[in-house]
């Protein structure tokens, strides 16, 4: 799967992502969709890693789950690391 088809693959696992886990999030959902991105490098890791394979084809299953585990881990940690910010500041 090329450059292209891996942004656009993680802009709409973002967005699915801040469906699954909907709530307030600094940056809103441009930000979501950001992460979504860093989701879906994230969910082929995840994928090479414990499965033995990662992101393959744009519209194989397999490739959606992983990208959307991906950017929900992300969108959980930068929840977690925002949510610590603003208790310091506040």
């Amino acid at each position: 799967m090329g450059i292209i088809g891996w942004i656009v693959l993680g802009l709409i696992v973002g967005a699915i992502a801040k469906l699954i886990m909907p709530g307030k999030d600094p940056g809103g959902i441009i930000i979501t969709m950001l992460l979504g991105v860093v989701g879906a490098f994230l969910g082929g890791f995840i994928g090479k890693w414990i499965f033995g394979t990662g992101l393959h084809e744009f519209w194989s299953i397999r490739t959606w789950i992983l990208a959307i585990l991906g950017s929900l881990i992300v969108l959980g940690i930068y929840r977690v690391i925002i949510g610590r910010k603003a208790v310091k500041g506040g």
